[in-house]
């Protein structure tokens, strides 16, 4: 038996490495050879296991987002009392860890057992995928990994984009690498063989998620330049950006720039106190650059207006749209 347990953020090389398991079986017919797990059959993953691929030597079960890796609820002493020792049921992790545990080498040439999650806790079943089969996190690549794998594609097909473009490209739209193929897939279709990707081209074709546009809109409320702050903003109205999402992005944005002053004023790693994820250091250096162009009581005052404005809309004194656009105004003419 061959038993997998893959999670984490980085969704495209966790699906690759699945697609490479699948690509071993010859011929896969769902309900017989390839059986599929999820949160609402994975009480009969026993059942499934026990069960015969008929015709075939060997079937696949891949188990997705099951929810079984999450840690079970503790059961409080009045729960306790009134179940009684017989009743008491082991959680279905534990359930599924023992059979496996007991049944190794009737299965060990028989089923292939592939679990998919995206957050797990390392409770019975983790455990023993770690003894008997494998546990790998696909988190999300850091920078120089994303730009030699950008490389590669480009290369690929013939395209060339040199390193400043490519970590552009991660800034504009993120560090998922299928968000970064389906852009490097527009770009490469629109530039053809033998040419450069450029950073006019990123901003011509790509779809920059709303980080990226909210440094784009923190980089002119710097500069003071109301016309083009108030430009992005209006294009995130337009492409239909929820004015929450944006309200929440652009409080987290300046509550970032905020930190940094603080830490820098105290001595403090800027990288610690923001809470970044590792795949995230690389923005260490642009936030500190946008963070200059505001004082520490200019950035405090943003927030606490942001703040009152949430509060605000929420008992329905104003919109959240004209209330952003007011503080954008305010803070771009000071």
């Amino acid at each position: 038996m061959a038993i997998y347990l893959f999670y984490g953020e980085e969704t495209y090389l966790l699906e690759t490495r699945v697609k490479k398991i699948k690509k071993e079986y010859q011929q896969l017919i769902l309900g017989i050879n390839f059986i599929q797990i999820d949160d609402t059959n994975v009480e009969e993953l026993i059942a499934d296991l026990e069960t015969p691929a008929f015709g075939f030597d060997k079937k696949l079960i891949i188990a997705k987002n099951t929810g079984i890796f999450k840690k079970e609820k503790k059961t409080t002493k009045s729960d306790s009392k009134k179940k009684k020792v017989d009743d008491i049921k082991l959680p279905l992790n534990e359930k599924i860890a023992k059979y496996i545990q007991g049944n190794l080498e009737e299965l060990k040439n028989t089923v292939d057992l592939v679990f998919v999650e995206q957050e797990v806790d390392k409770n019975a079943l983790y455990q023993t995928i770690e003894k008997v089969g494998e546990v790998k996190e696909f988190a999300l690549l850091k920078l120089p990994d994303l730009i030699a794998n950008i490389k590669k594609i480009t290369v690929a097909y013939k395209v060339n984009i040199d390193d400043a473009t490519a970590k552009y490209l991660v800034e504009c739209c993120g560090t998922s690498m299928q968000d970064l193929i389906n852009e490097l897939r527009k770009l490469i279709e629109y530039k053809g063989e033998n040419s450069n990707i450029t950073k006019q081209d990123i901003d011509l074709l790509c779809t920059k998620q709303i980080q990226a546009v909210i440094f784009d809109l923190t980089d002119n409320l710097g500069k003071k330049e109301i016309s083009k702050a108030l430009e992005v903003y209006n294009g995130l109205i337009s492409n239909k950006e929820p004015i929450q999402k944006i309200l929440i992005t652009l409080y987290n944005h300046f509550k970032k720039l905020y930190i940094i002053k603080i830490a820098e004023k105290y001595n403090e790693d800027v990288a610690t106190a923001m809470n970044l994820k590792p795949n995230q250091l690389f923005l260490v250096s642009k936030y500190k650059t946008q963070a200059r162009y505001f004082e520490t009581q200019e950035l405090r005052e943003v927030l606490e207006a942001l703040i009152d404005l949430d509060a605000n809309y929420k008992i329905g004194l104003i919109s959240l749209e004209i209330g952003l656009e007011a503080i954008l105004c305010r803070y771009c003419s000071k």
